[in-house]
């Protein structure tokens, strides 16, 4: 038995069908897709997005089956209102108009309960999708294991039993004018969640998926995104990871079967859940090599195990980029720039090179990792897995998806295009800002941050 399985042991088992490695399929399809937001010469922010223009694309073109996995999916708004688009109607809308032109459409939506204030705030659009015959279906978050297992204990004990209401009278914790119950605000604390973001559409018999770090939420959609859209057989592991949602939650898992088109042999797509995203993401840094190069968005670093992985790939000569989100805005409210701060200070005294997302209220809310090697296929890793504790070791439910493929193509092609904009901007198109502007250096902040880290008792 290893340190790791020793040091895990005492936990419950995950619920069947989590912690997936899917195979690595040849896709018959593979598209690079990103959410992007800057700022010109005289500051003002611009919004460029094509991921949810994909995804009502499919939703378009379903007649038999599409299935969608969000967290955040809601019109809740922060402090300042974000206008760019009112992306949880827009979803609503399109899912009641496909189902009501093809009544035979089986249409699903999975989310977290966190959409609900954890059972204070009825949703109207989740009550308007069920009135159009579509499932939602809240995932039973009491089946995932505890981040904050001390609280968890008691909250088990004695605060589960009592249930919640929709009689609140404390301001909810994220965002809009309606109370909350305190039960609600003790339910977050487990600090835990369904954090995946997917789509599976049948396309009118082109079976097609999307995995993304995007959500459909009002407050989220000025941010930074990126998704992968493919199709072949990956897409029936991602199905088999989200009837495994189905199965705990409490609902009949769905018996499909999926025909795929000729697929090629270019590049291969494999679906990865909770844990198998870490064990994918430290292979990558640790077999990089002198002299390749490893790209690195995200919009939360924590996870130890990572930060040192990081850390022994830039002694051995990897050329690293970090880019990372200063973890300065929520929603209207201010943050402290932790954990993202205190590991850029200890990752940039090792000589990694890092950049600041130059945000404006939104936030860099990407989550991908672009490997070039020096020969032979290279290879990305994107979706909703942050590199943290939480998303990393079995305490979210989190899917994201691992390419790869020859350097040229396209898909790759247009991944580095992306983090490269990122990284350098453009005339008129400022995206980063280098690691200085936003550099701290707190003995405090850091022991906080290793704090929270290591007791579960953070929402990152």
């Amino acid at each position: 038995m290893t340190r790791a399985t020793r040091h895990r042991s005492w936990r419950r088992p995950l619920p069947a069908g989590l912690a997936l490695t899917g195979g690595a399929h040849a896709a018959s399809r593979i598209d690079f897709l990103a959410d992007k937001t800057w700022v010109d010469d005289e500051g003002a922010r611009h919004v460029e997005q094509r991921i949810f223009d994909a995804v009502f694309d499919m939703i378009g073109r379903s007649r038999r089956f599409v299935l969608l996995d969000f967290f955040l999916y809601n019109d809740f708004q922060g402090r300042h209102p974000e206008t760019t688009r009112l992306l949880s109607s827009e979803l609503t809308e399109r899912l009641v108009r496909q189902k009501s032109d093809h009544p035979g459409l089986r249409a699903i939506v999975i989310t977290d309960p966190i959409n609900t204030v954890y059972g204070s705030l009825p949703s109207a659009q989740f009550e308007r999708l069920r009135r159009a015959g579509i499932d939602v279906v809240f995932t039973d978050l009491t089946k995932l294991r505890d981040p904050n297992p001390l609280y968890s204990f008691f909250w088990r004990l004695l605060i589960r039993p009592l249930g919640n209401s929709t009689h609140g009278w404390m301001p909810s914790p994220i965002g809009g004018n309606r109370k909350v119950t305190v039960r609600s605000y003790l339910d977050a604390i487990n600090f835990k969640a369904n954090h995946r973001k997917t789509v599976i559409a049948d396309c009118g018999g082109d079976w097609q998926a999307i995995v993304t770090s995007a959500n459909p939420h009002d407050a989220s959609s000025a941010h930074a995104n990126v998704a992968l859209r493919f199709g072949g057989r990956a897409v029936c592991d991602l199905l088999a990871s989200e009837n495994a949602v189905l199965r705990f939650s409490g609902m009949e898992p769905v018996e499909l079967a999926i025909e795929c088109d000729r697929q090629s042999d270019a590049h291969t797509v494999q679906v990865l859940t909770e844990s198998a995203i870490k064990a994918a993401a430290i292979r990558m840094i640790e077999t990089s090599r002198r002299s390749e190069r490893l790209s690195v968005s995200t919009f939360y670093l924590s996870d130890r195990a990572v930060v040192t992985a990081l850390k022994e790939a830039r002694h051995r000569g990897v050329a690293l980029r970090l880019l990372l989100d200063p973890n300065k805005d929520a929603f209207g409210n201010p943050k402290f720039g932790i954990p993202n701060r205190q590991v850029a200070d200890e990752l940039s005294r090792e000589g990694v090179e890092i950049r600041w997302a130059h945000t404006h209220g939104e936030q860099s809310h990407t989550k991908m990792m672009l490997k070039e090697p020096m020969s032979g296929d290279a290879e990305l890793l994107a979706g909703s897995a942050n590199l943290t504790r939480r998303n990393l070791d079995d305490f979210n439910l989190e899917t994201s998806v691992l390419v790869r493929a020859d350097p040229s193509s396209k898909v790759f092609r247009d991944a580095k295009i992306g983090f490269d904009l990122l990284w350098y901007g453009q005339p008129g198109r400022h995206f980063s800002v280098p690691y200085e502007h936003y550099r701290t250096r707190s003995i405090i902040r850091k022991w906080l941050y290793r704090f929270m880290e290591a007791s579960g008792f953070c929402t990152w």
